[in-house]
């Protein structure tokens, strides 16, 4: 439970990352294409620093997702040695992790996100 604590809080930080990183592509797209947006800035520099940020996100999450696989995986081995010494009953089974389901799927939406930005194009545009 508390390797999905932890990966519940890089969820948390990877999607305000990625959730604001968008925001501020998003924001400065549509006050750039009304009339009257300011032209001070350079088109690239906000889709640049969403863009940053959204990148952040997802390899943070990344990251998280990483660490959270290799110690499940760590804690199976040391469950299965202990079921082999006769320490523990071997019944049991580690249920799927549907924080590591989120964690993916959101993980995925940061990709298409990362893409839609670069391209300017996709689902988000």
């Amino acid at each position: 439970m508390s390797a999905d604590r932890t990966l519940m809080a890089v969820i948390r930080t990877s999607l305000s990352l990625i959730g604001f990183g968008f925001t501020i592509y998003q924001f400065f797209r549509y006050l750039r294409e009304t009339a009257g947006g300011p032209q001070l800035l350079r088109i690239e520099a906000p889709r640049n620093f969403g863009m940053a940020l959204v990148m952040l996100g997802v390899v943070m999450l990344s990251l998280g997702i990483w660490r959270h696989v290799a110690f499940m995986l760590e804690l199976r081995a040391g469950r299965k040695a202990f079921v082999g010494q006769g320490f523990i009953p071997g019944e049991d089974k580690f249920p799927v992790s549907i924080t590591l389901i989120t964690a993916t799927l959101l993980l995925a939406l940061g990709l298409i996100a990362i893409v839609g930005m670069a391209m300017r194009a996709g689902p988000f545009h």
